[in-house]
């Protein structure tokens, strides 16, 4: 007797293992395909743009200070090269921007088509006229420069610098050591230091994933619309005002100096980062990956930005690696259910059965990410599980030997399925659902078993050998 209920448990055991080698499997599968993913969205931004953070207007200048100095009884000549930059007092940025997906193969990513309008102000031009900081020094400054820099210069497609209603001719490039990606024009020679000074860009830019702004100004506003209905608003400021509908978003911030250092990074040139990487707040969907274009993503060295990304909140690849991780509970489950019905009701069920029972369940997980690649994740996943639903309530009719305990054991199956579709669906409340649902099922077997005598079973379970599996009743 006892041999053979330990050989039984010796066979669960030795099926337990090969269920979770093959769930490992699965996994990795899974994050196999959502590396190709990563490398396909990747391929896109290298032939388009990447993620995208504007940085401007603002005004720099180079300058050089020359002088001489003492030194042992000998004349040394001196040098100083430095950079003066002039922030814009305030700053308005408002735009649209459109969002279509590009794909490479069976892999697709969100590109953006943005068209901006930015206008910025300064009261005077007077910090830019340098005076001598060494005794007798020699200061020569190039002409001052309007700058707007950008991620990913490729993206520009169409740019337009007005200075106090004047047109100017835009050129490529910042002239700005650590800013050097974007688009500059010369300021014109005759204008005033004490005079003030508005300067319009008119902007058009392409980018993937995340689309974010400096807020340079001591007072900065932004303003932008979109047609893609889930945006994830990230970096260090959410928007002041929201509106998301299916035709698409609109957000306001308003950002003030007092309550950001943006400008004073800016000055001792931080690194310009993508500011999803920074935190934030999704609406519809995980926070962008970032990548920096310029030290290290998410460090204190960062510039402040505010922005959003363009994410999908369906990521299939995600999706299917939060249902794997479910497996070995959908397969504890299923046991537990065959091992009901098995001691209940005096069947006996081979360990060949219960593996192949499990292998049933665990195949559901392959067929839902090759099936996602092809079709919408709701259709692929009501697909798979109808197929395991059907397959495992016809063979439990047989193992259980009666249509009437294989049709409860695939309604049974198909509850624990439409579970998971929606912890899936779940973020910040799956845990409790999860939790709650377990609960639930370690009650209906405590209920179902409650007057059991275990000993009493155990010691009156027949040692003879199976019988042959009977065909299933009708119904």
């Amino acid at each position: 007797m006892k041999s053979t209920i330990f050989g039984k448990f010796a066979g669960l055991l030795l099926v337990a293992i090969l269920l979770l080698l093959g769930l490992d499997q699965i996994t990795r599968l899974v994050h196999e395909r959502q590396g190709r993913h990563q490398s396909a969205v990747d391929s896109v931004a290298s032939s388009l743009a990447g993620s995208q953070t504007l940085l401007g207007p603002l005004l720099h200048m180079r300058c050089t200070e020359e002088w001489s100095t003492t030194e042992e009884k000998r004349l040394v000549r001196q040098r100083r090269d430095f950079t003066v930059d002039l922030t814009p007092s305030s700053l308005a940025i408002s735009g649209t921007s459109q969002v279509e997906a590009r794909a490479r193969g069976l892999h697709a990513t969100q590109v953006y088509t943005y068209k901006s309008h930015i206008t910025a102000q300064w009261p005077q031009l007077k910090a830019l006229a340098m005076g001598n900081q060494n005794t007798g020094s020699k200061v020569q400054c190039d002409p001052a420069v309007l700058m707007l820099a950008v991620s990913d210069a490729r993206g520009i497609r169409q740019a337009q610098m007005k200075i106090n209603g004047a047109v100017q001719v835009v050129q490529a490039g910042t002239q700005h050591a650590a800013y050097p990606r974007g688009i500059h024009a010369i300021l014109p020679s005759n204008m005033q230091a004490n005079a003030p000074m508005v300067a319009e860009v008119e902007l058009e830019l392409l980018g993937t994933e995340s689309l974010n702004f400096v807020p340079l100004g001591s007072a900065t506003q932004v303003n932008l619309s979109s047609n893609w209905p889930h945006p994830s608003f990230t970096g260090q400021f959410l928007p002041s005002e929201r509106k998301i509908s299916e035709e698409g978003f609109e957000a306001n911030w308003r950002i003030s100096a007092l309550g950001s250092n943006a400008e004073q990074s800016v000055l001792s040139q931080s690194a310009l980062c993508n500011g999803t990487s920074m935190g934030g707040s999704s609406n519809d969907g995980p926070s962008a990956a970032a990548t920096a274009s310029a030290g290290v993503a998410g460090s204190t060295n960062c510039v402040e930005t505010l922005g959003l990304g363009f994410i999908d909140p369906i990521n299939t690849y995600s999706l299917s690696d939060r249902a794997t991780k479910y497996g070995l509970l959908f397969i504890t489950l299923t046991f537990v259910t065959v091992g009901l019905f098995e001691f209940m009701r005096g069947l006996r069920v081979h360990p060949v059965q219960y593996l192949l029972v499990g292998a049933a369940i665990s195949i559901f997980f392959l067929l839902l990410v090759s099936l996602s690649e092809h079709l919408a994740f709701p259709l692929a996943y009501a697909i798979a599980a109808s197929a395991c639903v059907l397959l495992l309530s016809y063979y439990a009719s047989y193992m259980l030997h009666s249509w009437k305990r294989g049709l409860p054991f695939g309604v049974g199956i198909a509850a624990l399925y439409g579970l998971l579709y929606m912890l899936l669906q779940l973020e910040q409340t799956a845990l409790v659902v999860g939790a709650l649902a377990l609960f639930a099922v370690l009650a209906a077997v405590m209920m179902l078993t409650r007057k059991v005598d275990w000993y009493g079973r155990l010691q009156a379970a027949p040692a003879a050998p199976a019988t042959p599996i009977a065909q299933p009743e009708t119904l």
